[in-house]
């Protein structure tokens, strides 16, 4: 398969290949939840083809944003080339960079304490757990095969600052499993937010942000709910992919 240039928003292109694993709304929703902020260096953690420092950087053109710069750590060299030439595409070299290397050792790549902002969306399932893809670049994405959730959480609390944000995405049933790691990593959990592809169907999706060394005190946001109807998205989705109610986008591949 080859590659495709993707449009995300006015302004932001992103190069994808379907051979390896491709963005999903999982993504553009992560990097929708942290709200920036004016002297945040943040970090994606596993950035894949570098959608959610492309988007997050939109964030960054307003006024007094000037000083705001992004990071992308990705394990894959094929996936780390193709989200550099993205940066470039975008014409965001000063902006964003594209690292390889393993989460596992981001203390040899990063100066601990570094980041204010550390974002990831990481693999879901459990190694040994479900039926891994075949090809190795989705696995990786989809299996805890290079990065279990503890290296996950353990990277962004060495990576944070004191009262730091620490983002991600996940699944709700490993929800318990997500609070026991951040808390053992002094990541106290501040917000969550369920994602719920109907109003009337289970939440499969987490929004949580935790705060590096915060005080114990977790706020339960509304449900955000993804369909109105089959191909309809509501008023929430359509204004985080800012667009108009009249406009319609296609789903980009979910985990």
């Amino acid at each position: 398969m080859s590659e495709r240039i993707d449009t995300l928003m006015p302004g932001r292109v992103v190069i994808q290949n379907p051979a390896f694993f491709c963005f999903g709304i999982d993504a553009v929703l992560l990097a929708h939840y942290p709200e920036l902020r004016k002297t945040d260096n943040v970090i994606d953690l596993g950035c894949g083809c570098g959608v959610i420092s492309l988007i997050m950087s939109a964030a960054a053109e307003r006024p007094g944003f000037e000083k705001v710069r992004f990071t992308g750590l990705e394990l894959q060299p094929e996936l780390a080339e193709m989200a550099k030439r993205s940066v470039l595409r975008n014409g965001l070299a000063e902006k964003i960079s594209i690292v390889q290397g393993d989460l596992r050792n981001c203390t040899e790549l990063f100066q601990p304490a570094s980041f204010t902002l550390v974002t990831c969306n990481p693999p879901y399932t459990p190694a040994g757990s479900g039926i891994v893809n075949p090809s190795d670049s989705v696995g990786i994405a989809r299996h805890e095969i290079c990065a279990a959730l503890e290296d996950v959480i353990g990277a962004a609390s060495r990576l944070l600052k004191n009262n730091g944000r620490f983002a991600m995405v996940h699944r709700p049933g490993r929800l318990a499993e997500i609070t026991e790691k951040l808390l053992k990593w002094h990541l106290a959990p501040k917000r969550l937010r369920m994602v719920h592809p109907y109003a009337d169907k289970n939440a499969n999706l987490v929004l949580i942000e935790a705060v590096k060394c915060g005080r114990p005190s977790l706020k339960v946001e509304p449900p955000l709910i993804v369909y109105e109807e089959p191909g309809r998205y509501t008023g929430d989705i359509l204004k985080i992919y800012g667009m108009l109610p009249d406009q319609t986008i296609s789903c980009p591949e979910k985990k």
